[in-house]
């Protein structure tokens, strides 16, 4: 006689949680603290607003980091982004995206701006090539690592708006 797929599949399922109970007690905490660090907190999520309809991109210069809303719902989790040196500072306020450029190339920079969406003047959210985290900053652009700036692109459109606020520190 067999035993029943179902009671094998329940057998299963408790003896891998009795395992992961006793083997990894902090996977849970760990979960816990990374649910935490991909959601925005309260005080940013005061200085972004988005209706139900529409997504908004989310810049905070203080944190240094980027998501989108749609509604209340976090459409696009947050990704630390790296904004304009002293000199260069990112402009705060609302705006949004007028033009999007897949493979742009920066000629008073000589540099390339992968998936550039540009939302004030010659500011942009764009990938870099290389570590978002070392050097003073942009130029004030927002700056995206490549992966993060191409799930980026299929997210937005011409038009969605784009919310800057705070200040990047030592600027």
């Amino acid at each position: 006689m067999g035993v029943p797929q179902a009671s094998l599949a329940a057998v299963m399922v408790f003896v891998v949680t009795v395992l992961g109970a006793v083997f990894a007690p902090g996977a849970q905490a760990a979960t816990a603290r990374a649910a935490r660090a991909v959601r925005p907190s309260v005080a940013e999520l005061r200085h972004c607003h988005a209706d139900g309809q529409n997504p908004v991109v989310c810049v905070d210069l203080s944190a240094q980091r980027m998501w989108v809303m749609k509604g209340k719902a976090v459409v696009f989790a947050p990704v630390t982004v790296r904004t304009g040196r002293r000199g260069h500072v990112t402009r705060t306020g609302k705006f949004r995206i007028y033009w999007r450029h897949l493979h742009h190339w920066s000629t008073e920079y000589n540099s390339p701006m992968p998936y550039s969406q540009f939302f004030s003047g010659g500011e942009a959210l764009h990938a870099i090539f290389g570590n978002i985290h070392r050097g003073p900053g942009s130029y004030g652009c927002v700056n995206l690592t490549l992966h993060d700036a191409a799930r980026l692109w299929s997210v937005t459109r011409k038009g969605t708006a784009v919310e800057v606020w705070g200040r990047k520190p030592g600027t």
